[in-house]
C-alpha cells in the first residue's frame, strides 16, 4: 500500500526500526553489512512488528564519518551493494507491508562529491559558491575537533565545515543548491522511498552575525531554516503522505512546535537531544559524563510531552547510531539486564509520539566495553582520545569515558546467533563483536517468550491496537520520586497507567493504583515494586 493511501497521520501509530547497514548483516563475508544482508533479515523485522525501516546512509562515500560524508547522493557505495539491490530491498520491504526511510544528509557533502570538486577548482566555476568560502579563517571550531576552516590551494580560500574537514557545508543560500537537493530527493521518492530522516537539518542556515559566539550558536536554527523547510515541503514532500523526521540538536520545545505544526508544512516530527544530554557535565565534553538523575529525566520528557500535546508531534527514542546503548547507560546491563531493558522500553513506547527502535535494542544489547584505544574507530572518539592523551589524561580514565559514551558502542555488529562473530559475518567484522553474543542474540531471544524481543513486539501491538497509546493525554505521576517513572494516558474515559521501577532496589508505590486490565508486564496495585519491574494497566 502506498503512503498516499494511508491516513494522513499514519506515522503516529507507526513504530520505526533503525538499521545501521554496515553493522546489520553481511552477506558476502567481507566483514561489512550490506543490502543483501538486510533483505535476508526482513522477515525478522516483520516478526517484530515494526512499520517503518530507516536506513542510515548507504550512499557512495569515502567513509570518513561512516557514510555521513556522501560523494554521490544517487548511487550506492560498493561496500553495501548496488542500486539495483537497493531497489529490490524497497520492493521486499513493501511486499511485507512495511515502509522505508532514507537518511538525508544535506547540511554537508563529502569533499569528494563532484559538486565540491568543481567548487574547489576555481572561483570562476559555475558551482563556485555551492559551498561556503572565505578569504580568511577565524577561530570557529569543528565539532569533531580542530578548526572549522580548511585551506584550498587552487582557490586560495578556506571552506567551512562543521564536522570533519572532509565534510564541507553546502551553501543553502544558493538557489541552485537547494534545487539540486530537491531534485535528488524526488529521484529517491520515484524509486519507492516513503520518507526521510534529515541529518542535522536545523544547521543548514547560518547566522554569520553570531560567529563571535561560536560555531554552535551561529549554525543552529538559523534565520532561514523554516523558509527552506517549507520550500522543501512544497517542492518534494507535500501531497505524498510521507514520514519525515528532522534531527535537530539545540531545538527547543517552542521551536519543535513550529517545525512540526501541520499548518506550517515543514516536518512530521523532530529528534530532540535534551533528554540525551542529562548525563553530561555542563560546559564540558560529552565524554565528561555524570550520573543521570531520574527526576530530571522525567521533568524533561514531561516538558516535551505537554509542550507538543496540542500541536505537533514527538519522536521517542533511547538509542541510535550516535548514542551508546541506553541499557548500559541508564539501565542495568548485568543481573537485571532483561528487566531493565523491558522497563526502559515500556516507559518509552507508551508515551505520546512515534517510537524508534535501534537495531539490537529489542535484544537488550549492551555497550561494547572495549579495553584498548585501538579498538575504537569512530572519528569523534578517536579525535577526543588523541586530545586527551596529548593533555596527559590517564589511559584508564579515557577508556572509562569511551566505554560509557563512545558512539562505537552503538555500532558493534548485530548479534544474530551464538556462532562465530554472532552470525553477522563469515569473515572478519569491521568492528569487534560484543563479547556477550553467546548469551545475547536474536536466535536465543526468538526462542524465549520472556525475552526483550517479545516484550517489544507486545509494546508495538499495544500502539497498533489501542488508540489511547497514540492519542491519549499525558500526565506524569510522582515527578520527584527518585526511583519510579510513572505516568497516565487518558482518552475517552479510559486511563492507561504506566509504572516502572528504575532502580536495582525494591521500592514501595507512593499510593495504591486502581485495578484494571494488565496489558503488559506484571502489575502491582499496592505495596512493593521489585527491581526494574514495569507494567501498564488499562482501566
Amino acid at each position: 500500500m502506498s503512503t498516499r493511501d494511508l491516513p494522513a497521520d499514519w506515522f503516529k501509530s507507526a513504530v520505526v526500526y533503525q538499521i545501521y547497514p554496515r553493522s546489520f548483516a553481511d552477506s558476502n563475508g567481507d566483514g561489512y553489512g550490506d543490502v543483501p544482508g538486510i533483505i535476508s533479515k526482513l522477515d525478522y523485522l516483520k516478526t517484530l512488528g515494526v512499520d517503518v525501516i530507516w536506513l542510515s546512509p548507504i550512499y557512495k562515500s569515502p567513509q570518513d564519518d561512516n557514510g555521513y560524508d556522501i560523494s554521490d547522493y544517487q548511487d550506492i557505495d560498493p561496500m553495501f551493494g548496488t542500486l539495483a539491490q537497493t531497489e529490490q530491498l524497497f520492493a521486499e520491504v513493501h511486499a511485507r507491508g512495511m515502509k522505508i526511510v532514507m537518511d538525508l544528509v544535506v547540511n554537508h557533502s563529502s569533499d569528494e562529491h563532484e559538486w565540491f570538486v568543481e567548487s574547489a577548482s576555481s572561483k570562476d566555476n559555475p558551482k563556485h559558491d555551492w559551498y561556503i568560502w572565505s578569504d580568511t579563517a577565524d577561530d570557529l571550531y569543528a565539532y569533531f575537533g580542530g578548526g572549522a576552516w580548511e585551506w584550498v590551494e587552487a582557490r586560495q580560500q578556506y571552506y567551512f565545515h562543521q564536522f570533519t574537514r572532509k565534510q564541507p557545508d553546502l551553501n543553502w543560500e544558493n538557489d541552485d543548491v537547494r534545487a539540486a537537493v530537491y531534485k535528488m530527493m524526488n529521484w529517491w521518492l520515484e524509486r519507492g522511498v516513503d520518507g526521510f530522516r534529515m541529518d542535522v537539518i536545523n544547521l543548514i542556515s547560518k547566522d554569520w552575525s553570531k560567529r563571535d559566539q561560536g560555531t554552535w550558536q551561529m549554525c543552529q536554527n538559523g534565520p532561514r531554516v523554516h523558509e527552506w523547510l517549507q520550500e522543501m515541503n512544497r517542492e518534494v514532500l507535500r501531497g505524498k503522505n510521507l514520514i519525515t523526521v528532522g534531527e535537530m540538536p539545540g531545538a527547543s520545545v517552542e521551536l519543535a512546535r513550529d517545525y512540526t505544526n501541520p499548518e506550517r508544512h515543514e516536518l512530521n516530527m523532530v529528534f530532540t537531544f535534551e533528554h540525551m544530554d542529562l548525563d553530561g557535565t555542563v560546559g564540558r565534553s560529552k565524554f565528561d559524563y555524570s550520573k543521570m538523575h531520574l527526576p530530571d529525566l522525567k521533568a524533561n520528557l514531561n516538558k516535551w510531552q505537554k509542550g507538543l500535546e496540542d500541536l505537533g508531534w514527538n519522536s521517542l527514542y533511547w538509542n541510535n547510531h550516535d548514542q551508546p546503548r541506553i541499557l548500559s547507560r541508564w539501565g542495568n546491563d548485568g543481573m537485571h539486564r532483561v528487566a531493565s531493558a523491558k522497563a526502559l522500553g515500556t516507559v518509552l513506547h507508551l508515551m505520546r509520539g512515534t517510537p524508534y527502535i535501534y537495531q539490537g535494542e529489542e535484544l537488550g544489547m549492551t555497550n561494547a566495553y572495549f579495553t584498548e584505544l585501538e579498538q575504537y574507530q569512530d572519528v569523534e572518539s578517536v579525535n577526543w582520545a588523541a586530545d586527551m592523551v596529548a593533555e596527559g589524561r590517564p589511559l584508564d580514565r579515557i577508556l572509562d569515558s569511551l566505554q560509557v559514551k563512545g558512539r562505537d558502542n552503538a555500532r558493534t555488529p548485530m548479534l544474530w546467533n551464538d556462532s562465530e562473530n554472532a552470525g553477522f559475518t563469515s569473515g572478519k567484522p569491521w568492528l569487534k563483536v560484543n563479547d556477550n553474543y553467546t548469551e545475547i542474540n536474536a536466535e536465543a531471544a526468538l526462542a524465549d517468550k520472556g525475552s526483550v524481543f517479545w516484550h517489544y513486539r507486545d509494546l508495538i501491538e499495544l500502539r497498533h491496537h489501542h488508540d489511547i497509546v497514540v492519542n491519549g493525554t499525558f500526565d506524569l505521576l510522582w515527578p520527584e520520586h527518585e526511583h519510579i517513572f510513572a505516568y497516565q494516558r487518558k482518552l475517552d474515559g479510559k486511563t492507561l497507567t504506566v509504572v516502572a521501577n528504575f532502580s536495582d532496589h525494591t521500592v514501595s508505590l507512593p499510593s495504591n493504583l486502581s485495578p484494571g486490565e494488565v496489558v503488559i508486564g506484571t502489575a502491582t496495585l499496592s505495596g512493593d515494586l521489585s527491581p526494574w519491574q514495569s507494567f501498564a494497566i488499562l482501566s
